[in-house]
């Protein structure tokens, strides 16, 4: 028996829908698949713990990140200071996980916001033909034209430099990312028998979109957002080591690695290195479970096929 979209016809004559693997449960497939991949614990439990640091570190230490004391200015690394103080006496363990809470909250910003709005472009695009499909996608190949990095910097040198014109031109990177992956997967689940078997009984666009199509490309979307999530988080440290997004004294991981570069070569060592291994650390972890999603996840293998 196929898992497409069946029909039948009770004694009244009327056609009935029979939904497929495709709609709701094909969301709950994907989240018992992933729910029962051992090989996601790691990268996992490493975002959870750094989110956990971001969260209780700075309410249980008793130094704030823009607290000054000239006086233990550039001490090493011990149990008074963890990760040692900076050129203005500022603990770094405490300018760290405030630096955490900023590239976490925004990061999943970045990410979530360029997903809803790639998401319903490519939806736009892959579920309508003609003009439309054309226009928005010559749109998004513009965008694409132009390196990321270079077109972030664009952006917010153009609004204005900061924080938040940062994250603002990051979204812009990711927008055609997600766009592109959605407007191919919607147009390859189109074409798929239980579609044409949705229209044939009259169901309409709306429809076929929100129940067979949408729940299709969940799983791929999510691959896409924790990938999207790594890229925003390192992208927003680039931009901020440029002097272009956070800027002093915001304890941005990026800012806090170009403030601590002068006083590496003369062997204060950790003023930049944990910030830097702390950025190292969530960029790797959120890569490694986009990957694993990825493998879980994809619409191709036969966990999930429809």
């Amino acid at each position: 028996m196929s898992s497409g979209l069946l029909t039948f016809a009770p004694p009244d004559g009327a056609i009935r829908e029979v939904p497929p693997l495709g709609d709701g449960s094909r969301v709950r497939r994907a989240l018992a698949a992933v729910l029962g991949d051992r090989r996601l614990a790691v990268p996992t439990l490493v975002l959870v713990a750094i989110v956990l640091f971001a969260i209780i570190a700075p309410l249980a230490w008793g130094v704030g990140p823009d607290t000054q004391n000239l006086l233990a200015s550039l001490k090493a690394p011990s149990l008074a200071h963890p990760m040692g103080t900076d050129q203005l006496g500022r603990d770094i363990f405490a300018r760290v996980a405030e630096g955490a809470r900023i590239s976490l909250l925004d990061g999943t910003l970045i990410a979530v916001i360029g997903a809803v709005i790639g998401g319903v472009i490519g939806l736009l695009a892959g579920t309508t033909a003609g003009a439309s499909d054309a226009v928005l996608m010559r749109v998004m190949d513009a965008i694409l034209a132009f390196p990321p990095l270079i077109l972030a910097m664009a952006v917010t040198v153009g609004l204005g430099v900061g924080l938040k014109t940062a994250a603002i031109g990051a979204t812009l990177v990711l927008i055609p990312w997600y766009a592109r992956l959605v407007r191919s997967e919607a147009i390859r689940i189109r074409s798929l028998p239980f579609i044409e078997a949705a229209h044939a009984i009259g169901a309409s666009r709306r429809r076929i979109i929100a129940r067979h199509v949408v729940p299709h490309v969940m799983p791929t979307l999510a691959i896409q957002i924790a990938a999207g999530f790594a890229y925003a988080v390192l992208l927003l440290a680039g931009l901020s080591f440029l002097g272009l997004g956070a800027q002093i004294p915001t304890p941005e991981w990026g800012a806090m690695i170009t403030d601590g570069l002068t006083y590496s070569l003369t062997g204060q060592w950790w003023v930049s290195v944990f910030p830097g291994v702390a950025l190292l650390v969530t960029v790797t972890a959120a890569s490694m479970l986009s990957d694993r999603l990825r493998d879980v996840l994809d619409p191709r293998s036969s966990g999930l096929r429809s």
